[in-house]
């Protein structure tokens, strides 16, 4: 029994469900594959108990008499979620099959799931994603660049221009321009296009004093400094004079005054327009738990005091259209978020007005003339003080930002279980840390996603790999799963590329340069080859393509290399996402184990009658992979076709082939390497790719 058992197999994908993300009211057809002969039956098991009789698909009525299977039932039209698992009895008796694979028992707790009406945009799945953390990507304009003493920030800390981009950052790095901006993106959009980028990720680009931007200090417009300038009005704050003056400085003249705005809005708008142009995408960074002390809603440093333009903001003034918007204490004290005073959290409990700017705010960004194509939520789940106003305030936001664009994307940045959320009336998917970033992190590596801890246990440890994954991928529905942004680093953590060195530290304790040193190439091909084949939205970080290196922030926040480029590994990066693009099953098809174990994994992605099988070995001396190809479906023989391979120093898309005449492939494997093979069956084995 367990030969035939290890055939059995669904999923939520278009292979078994059909359709994947049905409408309200549209019939779906489950299937399973399963096992023809005398002794096998299935059926579709329900949370509300229903036992729904699964048959033989008429097309598999002329097959062999035994073997591999596929069996269906249809599904009325459907209004409400619909949780099931597959009921299976043969010969060696009952067992169970769901979100976790076979099971003895009947368990709902990792069912699958059908919400009907909740589709994921199209374009999202599978995309190719490009996070700029844009002061440290390009410098394309230097008339925007934030001048030196321009204004005082954190305790009076003068704003500082980086003139040398190559320079690396410091540990109290938020005052350090380096004059990234949108123009420099735009100047790189041949770059990116040429890379296969399809969508860019911005952190945040609306008024901000930080170079970060997470404090954002006006939602309504483009920071001028990543925009245009057209009025350039006021002085540099003279030396040593700090306090009350800052209020009179040319940086609050230039991020006020209208002119500024309203040009780097119509900026904005037209690089989208250039960015759609091109085939691309662009999805905002939205900071809606907390804004900045610096914002006009709250004022506490008096930038937009007696400004005629403005209403007052809601610091020392209990008279503020704003007050509400904040929570004060008897003192004026106000609520923060994890305790940082420039980082006022927002009231939505106490304040309907709030609500609806954000809403608003929301709707704005995605519509015409900006046409933004989603927004990435910053810490999302800590919106409000309950769950249920949290809850309530995503719901409302969908709505407001799917009746302004349909198609827009709404991510959010989350850790841990992410199904309270993933109903189908909130967000559409997250970036994914626990079923992608820290299960690749720990095997590739063994370091945790900060470089704050190496655990030699987990370290190679191909299984912990996969019951990781396969726990934490059961809690996403089918769409949100395939547009998860799979990130292997990003703005917050140590760059990947230092964390191959198994060196724990940050910039304060083990400095700059050990960042970069005893690195493994080898083991950044490997984890790209699986950010490219594992489903979901493969999301390079700016520099991934290169290898640039990093501790955890700011030391991740490093500029781009321009002029010292790995050209070697770019074109790795764009031969690789050519082969993600031009796959539909590596862009939305099903998964499935092939091996696990020491110092290695395997996997099969598969759609339709295209099949692909992936191979990752960690070992550091040569090694052998045997893989069961049979288990991709199809009749045999098969043939593996190598579509690439990689290892430490270098990699090729020279085709190889390896016959699997009874359905086991045995691959050789050089150190720190992966191989991605299109697996062809029966009549097509001998068929060239």
């Amino acid at each position: 029994m367990r030969e035939k058992r290890r055939f059995y197999f669904s999923d939520e994908t278009e292979n078994f469900r059909r359709p994947a993300e049905p409408a309200e009211g549209e019939e779906v057809v489950l299937r399973l594959r399963g096992w023809k002969d005398d002794s096998f039956r299935a059926w579709v098991r329900t949370e509300d108990g229903q036992r729904l009789a699964m048959s033989l698909e008429a097309s598999m009525a002329g097959e062999p008499a035994e073997g591999p299977a596929f069996y269906e039932a249809r599904i009325p039209g459907l209004f409400a979620p619909f949780r099931y698992v597959f009921e299976i009895q043969d010969a060696g008796g009952t067992v169970y099959f769901s979100k976790r694979g076979l099971q003895d028992r009947l368990d709902f707790d990792q069912a699958f799931v059908v919400i009907p009406g909740f589709q994921v945009p199209e374009w999202a799945k599978g995309a190719v994603i490009y996070q700029i953390f844009i002061d440290r990507f390009r410098n394309g304009d230097p008339t925007n660049d934030v001048e030196d003493r321009e204004y005082t920030y954190l305790r009076g800390g003068f704003s500082h221009r980086i003139t040398q981009w190559d320079t690396l950052p410091k540990e109290l790095d938020v005052r350090n321009f380096y004059g990234g901006d949108l123009q420099g993106v735009w100047d790189e959009l041949d770059y990116l296009q040429y890379l296969g980028v399809e969508a860019l990720y911005f952190n945040p680009l609306f008024v901000s004093p930080s170079n970060h931007k997470y404090d954002t200090q006006d939602y309504d417009h483009i920071d001028p400094h990543l925009g245009r300038i057209v009025w350039d009005g006021g002085e540099v704050l003279p030396e040593g004079d700090a306090g009350e003056n800052h209020r009179a400085t040319r940086y609050i003249r230039r991020t006020t005054d209208p002119a500024n705005l309203e040009a780097s809005d119509r900026f904005f708008a037209a690089f989208v327009q250039e960015v759609h142009r091109r085939g691309m995408r662009v999805i905002l960074d939205g900071v809606f738990n907390h804004c900045g002390s610096f914002h006009k809603w709250m004022d506490r440093e008096g930038m937009y005091r007696n400004h005629s333009l403005y209403q007052p903001g809601a610091y020392g003034c209990p008279e503020s259209p704003y007050r509400s918007y904040f929570r004060f204490g008897e003192r004026e004290e106000y609520e923060c978020w994890w305790g940082f005073e420039t980082l006022p959290k927002l009231n939505y409990e106490g304040s309907p007005e709030l609500w609806q700017a954000v809403l608003e705010t929301g709707a704005k960004w995605v519509s015409a003339p900006y046409c933004a194509d989603g927004w990435r939520l910053d810490v999302a789940a800590d919106l409000g003080h309950s769950e249920e106003t949290n809850h309530r305030f995503w719901r409302d936001f969908r709505q407001s930002v799917k009746a302004a664009n349909p198609e827009a994307l709404i991510l959010a940045e989350h850790y841990g279980d992410v199904s309270s959320w993933m109903d189908g009336s909130q967000w559409d998917t997250v970036m994914n840390y626990d079923a992608f970033m820290e299960p690749v992190s720990w095997f590739l590596t063994g370091m945790e996603k900060h470089s704050d801890e190496f655990r030699p246990n987990l370290w190679n440890n191909g299984d912990v790999f996969w019951k990781s994954m396969t726990r934490n991928m059961a809690r996403f529905p089918y769409g949100s799963l395939h547009a998860a942004m799979n990130q292997l680093d990003n703005h917050d953590h140590s760059r990947f590329a230092t964390r191959t060195s198994h060196r724990v530290g940050r910039l304060a304790s083990a400095g700059s340069a050990a960042a970069g040193q005893n690195i493994h190439l080898g083991v950044c091909r490997e984890a790209a080859v699986i950010q490219m084949t594992w489903p979901g939205a493969p999301t390079l970080y700016y520099g991934n393509e290169t290898a640039l290196c990093g501790w955890t922030d700011p030391d991740s926040r490093r500029p781009f290399p321009w002029g010292g480029e790995n050209w070697e590994l770019i074109e790795f990066y764009r031969d690789l996402i050519h082969l993600h693009r031009h796959s539909p099953a590596l862009r939305k098809g099903s998964l499935i184990r092939l091996a696990s174990g020491h110092q290695r994994i395997a996997y099969g992605r598969f759609l339709g009658e295209e099949r692909v099988a992936v191979v990752v070995y960690n070992g550091e001396t040569p090694g052998e992979v045997e893989i069961p190809v049979d288990l991709l479906g199809g009749t045999g023989p098969w043939v593996l076709v190598r579509q690439m391979e990689t290892w430490e120093d270098g990699y090729n898309i020279g085709q190889v082939r390896i016959p699997a005449p009874d359905g086991l492939a045995r691959i050789p494997m050089r150190p720190l390497s992966a191989a991605i093979f299109l697996v062809k069956t029966g009549e097509r084995a001998g068929e060239q790719a």
